[in-house]
């Protein structure tokens, strides 16, 4: 657990410095957490990024939040460059607003940034640094300013508040019951659905007394099902219709779900067909 340490007794709970300025715990790769919200400006590197269970790659330039008591970690970055922004709840004091705000930013995928808005971002972030260091009478104020400003315009970044649980199960329903090409996990549906996978397993549980990864499992054994009975591709290339890469993989995933081979399922011919 990563406490913020601040210079002086009586300075504010902030700090504002780029990876390297802030040390090796601004990049850690061993998973920890922290008592503070950390917003991180990515302008290069690569590798990813991981929070709770969920992973994103590193796609510069982004903007991400991470909120007290998330696990997150670094995971093979090289190259990593950008800013740290550190502070605690009670530095948002003049606007307790934005610790509901900075939960959503802290629960999506990592804001990608296009020209316009990362040029802004980073403005805001030098504003930041040159008043930390400078320091003098109202720098406090003038931090907490910047900091609503910066997570203001980061939440209009994200967009409008998520659907609720049900209308976000009930899409996730309607994608993984549709005929065609995947996508196969949870996480790259909760990518699509703008929510973590977390978020996804427990609306998707919730709403339908099953877990998203089960329906999963059988949106994909159903399409496989199709493949078998209605084309004459053969068990290697229906794999990779439905996204094995490892046509043996396949074949224990098929039998598991359904009691049957691939082959002896398409024997059996229409005696299978709903």
């Amino acid at each position: 657990m990563h406490r913020l340490e601040v210079p002086a007794p009586h300075a504010p709970p902030f700090a504002v410095g780029t990876f390297d300025a802030l040390g090796p715990l601004a990049r850690a790769e061993f998973p920890h957490r922290h008592t503070f919200h950390e917003l991180v400006h990515v302008t290069g590197g690569t590798g990813a990024h991981v929070v709770d269970t969920a992973r994103w790659p590193l796609r510069p330039p982004h903007l991400g939040v991470i909120t007290p008591g998330q696990v997150h970690q670094w995971a093979g970055v090289r190259g990593l460059t950008g800013h740290v922004v550190l502070f605690t709840d009670d530095f948002l004091l003049d606007h307790p607003a934005d610790r509901e705000l900075l939960r959503r930013l802290g629960e999506g995928p990592w804001l990608r940034l296009d020209e316009h808005a990362d040029a802004g971002v980073t403005r805001l972030i030098a504003e930041l640094e040159e008043e930390y260091r400078r320091g003098g009478d109202g720098t406090e104020s003038v931090l907490r300013a910047l900091v609503h400003v910066l997570v203001v315009r980061a939440g209009r970044l994200l967009g409008p508040p998520p659907a609720p649980a049900g209308a976000v199960a009930a899409e996730f329903v309607r994608l993984a019951g549709r005929p065609g090409p995947g996508p196969w996990s949870v996480s790259e549906h909760a990518e699509r659905l703008g929510v973590t996978p977390g978020r996804l397993t427990e609306a998707v549980k919730a709403a339908t007394g099953r877990t998203a990864a089960q329906l999963l499992r059988e949106a994909r054994t159903r399409e496989a099902q199709r493949f078998l009975l209605r084309t004459d591709l053969t068990v290697r290339q229906v794999a990779r219709r439905v996204g094995f890469a490892d046509p043996a993989y396949f074949c224990r995933f098929f039998r598991r779900e359904t009691g049957l081979s691939p082959g002896d399922f398409r024997r059996g011919g229409d005696k299978h067909h709903d």
